[in-house]
């Protein structure tokens, strides 16, 4: 059996696990924070980066290498598309999701959510990448009504995780959800997804969790 390490706030946590249970994956969770990765931690996951997954096989980390080993060990309830072009569209959008949006927005996220401050300078250098990404993101993704078309993906694993997040740190520090002025009307879609089964779990267990833990 799977065990996922990690903790329910983290979006690629959440990535990972929406798609375990959407595909009815047998799963266990195990509580850890980058914060205090030990030698253990870092045996499995070199950068004491979550999430981290151990199988039978041994210990595999980084979200989107998770996400293909699941496909390809538990095929049923397909993520990825069988047909190769449409396939690689969907891993073009995750690429822009996890890279190009999230990984740039997440300078933010110490002012967003954190208490801490980011400065003058980076919020502009950020700002700046963020309106070149979202606008090429745009002329990516499809909501049709699913991110990469017309069937549920691990794209859509990546949006809903990743897109209220990158949403709420630019709201947060630009004044703006960045997302939403640039034209892409995610909410509508997020609220749809919201209301699968599996992502239902993967929000009641954020917010149990979120209720749990000191701020």
């Amino acid at each position: 059996m799977i065990t996922l390490h990690g903790f329910p706030i983290s979006n690629y946590y959440n990535k990972v696990k929406l798609a375990l249970l959407e595909k009815s994956v047998p799963f266990t969770e195990e509580f850890v924070h980058p914060k205090n990765a030990d030698a253990a931690v870092f045996a499995m996951s070199p950068l004491g980066k979550i999430p981290f997954i151990r199988t039978p096989q041994g210990a595999l980390c980084e979200s989107q290498a998770i996400m293909e080993y699941i496909e390809a060990a538990y095929p049923g309830a397909a993520l990825v598309p069988a047909e190769p072009f449409a396939a690689a569209k969907m891993r073009e959008l995750i690429t822009f999701i996890d890279l190009h949006l999230e990984l740039v927005a997440r300078e933010l996220y110490t002012q967003a959510f954190f208490g801490g401050t980011v400065s003058e300078s980076a919020q502009a250098r950020v700002k700046k990448q963020l309106d070149k990404n979202i606008a090429a993101f745009k002329s990516l993704v499809r909501f049709s009504p699913f991110v990469a078309g017309d069937t549920f993906t691990q794209a859509d694993c990546a949006a809903f995780a990743s897109l209220p997040v990158i949403g709420m740190a630019t709201k947060a520090v630009y004044g703006e959800d960045m997302l939403l002025a640039a034209g892409i009307d995610y909410k509508p879609y997020i609220k749809m997804i919201g209301e699968r089964p599996a992502a239902q779990k993967v929000l009641a267990d954020r917010k149990a969790f979120s209720a749990q833990t000191p701020a």
